[in-house]
């Protein structure tokens, strides 16, 4: 395991093909090679100091749900046994163990595909607006984290680094890939958040919402990118949970929360984190790790 926390890694032998929120992304011909770095970002802005070990968190955590869900849907996981990866990565296995994955290259969907179980964020504030989330109408009277009646699929737009996703309806979606698609990656989302989170609940964790990538290769629909983890989902310890306001976290929102106590505006740069949001947020990562996979 790396102690020292990555920011971004260099690797001058491989193909940089992009540096995402989180993960640098390496071409390796037929082959992708994923990096989760510790870069971790709040609002789509990226924070100026990593959260140490948190690539290999939302690896290992991926990793655990990409085999749970193998018998609902196939994903682009090659190996992420480092010495299994092509020769040109030998140089940087240090680095590359326990955060990466060599994945086969898929074409993305350019929607993220996102599943409410539970009224919070944008859902929440969306809602208290117009009784509806995405175009679906919700019943009334609903309070914030209120559990659904059923999980909904409200996809949203993928906006490029620094801008905001926004939210759209599923005409919206079906204008963007097609009405099968459209319909097939719903169905999918709603079965693996139905999975994931009745496994979860298990664990004492509640996955209030979640978002998922797919790609195609050739005509195959594959789930791509990661699964499940704090980054991509709201988790909330279930012994704590109080429907009526928000909730307690295992995921970015507490340092959402200091963000706002500081005022911050949402816009680039982002400031510079005390110590202690560091290591708390850490700490709730790792109990999400430890919670899920023990």
């Amino acid at each position: 395991m790396t102690s020292k926390p990555i920011f971004e890694t260099d690797f001058p032998e491989l193909k940089l093909i992009k540096r995402g929120k989180v993960r640098d992304i390496y071409d390796l011909g037929d082959k992708i090679l994923l990096v989760a770095s510790d870069r971790i970002s709040a609002y789509d802005v990226i924070m100026p100091n990593p959260v140490p070990r948190k690539g290999e968190i939302l690896t290992q955590i991926s990793l655990f749900w990409f085999k749970v869900m193998e018998d609902i849907v196939s994903n682009h996981l090659i190996s992420s046994n480092v010495s299994e990866y092509p020769a040109s990565c030998r140089p940087y296995a240090d680095a590359l163990r326990g955060r990466s994955m060599l994945v086969k290259k898929a074409t993305p969907l350019p929607i993220e595909c996102v599943v409410r179980g539970y009224l919070s964020g944008s859902g929440w504030k969306s809602y208290q607006e117009s009784g509806e989330v995405c175009g679906i109408k919700l019943p009334a009277g609903l309070k914030e984290s209120d559990q659904l009646p059923e999980p909904i699929f409200t996809p949203s737009t993928k906006e490029e680094l620094g801008a905001h996703d926004i939210n759209i309806d599923f005409n919206q979606a079906v204008q963007l890939v097609g009405a099968r698609l459209a319909e097939k990656v719903r169905d999918l989302s709603i079965a693996i958040y139905k999975q994931g989170s009745a496994l979860a609940a298990e664990k004492g964790i509640i996955i209030a919402d979640t978002k998922f990538e797919f790609g195609m290769i050739d005509d195959r629909l594959i789930l791509i990118d990661e699964i499940l983890t704090p980054d991509s989902s709201r988790f909330w310890p279930k012994q704590t949970y109080r429907p009526g306001g928000p909730q307690n976290s295992f995921d970015k929102q507490y340092l959402r929360d200091y963000l706002t106590s500081i005022k911050w505006d949402k816009s680039p740069p982002a400031p510079s984190l005390p110590e202690e949001v560091i290591q708390k947020t850490h700490q709730k990562y790792m109990e999400a790790l430890t919670s899920l996979t023990h």
